[in-house]
């Protein structure tokens, strides 16, 4: 097959693209120019899509003998993942734009472009498992728990995942390191990438008052409406949140507050105990089906609403064109705008059943 492989600069995606190469076929690399002012991405080592990253990806390419370019996809990403991610915060929601930029933009766009230049496939470094059953894509997490990128991974189409390669699903970051350093690719101990790669310093909050500017609002207790301070926007605060919330009094019981709602329109902030921030149930919009099939009926799962964490048992089933989950135990820190993926525990190892956005939770 002619793959193009998708070439971050980092270890992972080196050795993927080095395993194709082994595997026999006609390898392309490719590394995605994302900002037209690289300067403003991380850079060292935690950087993600720099220019460190793009000579990194091409001394890998010279090294496997396979043809590199660097593809320009700065307006687009700062288009479908940078300004989405603004919108959403601004909306009151909690969006994950690693996943967007998988939608979007490594699987949508890249994928788009290699169709179209002739290609069959495109492999990346994820971690996670996908084989092809007559015809029916089935992803599945990683054998490295621990590195499992499937979460992220979740929202491509049928149609895509027929078109991408994983070669690193059944290994262990400690064995892809290994390789790399086997096979002298200068990127074995280079440290993974970490945080959004579009926040130089980290600095979520200043980084969208920087977008959205000040929009003052009031921090609420929602038990007794009482106002316990004011704020900068709702765009510095996410479900779940407890530390940053500028309240200088502490709780009549002493406990620490959280963050359980965030009112856009008002500008209101509400907080309360932990307790709070329990759902039982979740609706999810935008459906995807790795099958292409809707579930047939109310089905047992496992859901996950974070890359990292957060599952738990479920019952979940389409509701019209969308879904709806009822919990087996209650799950704190679930906000409208994060991915939820449904997985059926097998032998085989976690099957993906489908994804969604959170629209709501009670």
């Amino acid at each position: 097959m002619r793959v193009l492989a998708a070439m971050s600069g980092g270890v992972d995606s080196a050795v993927a693209a080095a395993r194709a190469v082994q595997a026999g076929h006609d390898v392309v690399g490719v590394h995605l120019a994302l900002s037209a002012k690289p300067g403003t991405l991380r850079t060292g080592a935690r950087g993600c899509c720099t220019i460190e990253d793009s000579h990194d990806a091409r001394r890998a390419a010279d090294l496997l003998g396979i043809p590199f370019y660097v593809w320009d996809f700065a307006e687009r990403f700062t288009e479908e993942v940078i300004e989405t991610f603004v919108g959403e915060y601004a909306a009151g929601r909690t969006p994950n734009p690693c996943l967007t930029c998988n939608e979007k933009i490594k699987f949508e766009a890249l994928l788009d472009k290699a169709m179209a230049l002739g290609f069959d496939a495109v492999c990346t470094g994820h971690y996670a498992r996908l084989s092809i059953v007559d015809g029916v894509p089935e992803l599945r997490r990683s054998r490295d728990e621990g590195k499992d990128q499937s979460y992220v991974l979740a929202s491509l189409t049928a149609e895509q995942l027929r078109h991408s390669m994983f070669p690193l699903g059944d290994s262990l970051k400690s064995e892809v390191r290994a390789e790399a350093a086997e096979r002298d690719l200068a990127v074995a101990k280079k440290p993974d990438s970490h945080d959004i790669c579009f926040i130089p310093d980290g600095d979520t909050r200043k980084f969208l008052e920087g977008k959205l500017g000040q929009t003052p609002g009031k921090l609420v207790d929602a038990d007794t409406g009482a106002v316990l301070g004011e704020h900068t926007g709702v765009h510095g605060f996410t479900i779940g949140q407890r530390k940053g919330l500028g309240i200088d009094a502490p709780a009549a019981d002493g406990r620490p507050r959280y963050v359980l709602s965030l009112e856009p329109v008002s500008g209101t902030v509400k907080v309360g105990a932990a307790e709070r921030l329990s759902v039982t149930e979740i609706d999810a919009k935008r459906p995807i089906w790795p099958s292409e099939q809707p579930l047939p009926g109310p089905v047992e799962c496992v859901i996950q609403v974070r890359a990292h964490g957060g599952t738990a048992e479920a019952v979940a089933e389409a509701d019209g064109d969308g879904i709806h989950v009822q919990l087996r135990q209650p799950l704190r820190g679930v906000a409208p705008g994060q991915a939820i993926v449904l997985y059926r525990p097998d032998a085989a190892g976690d099957l993906v059943l489908g994804s969604g956005i959170i629209a709501a939770t009670r």
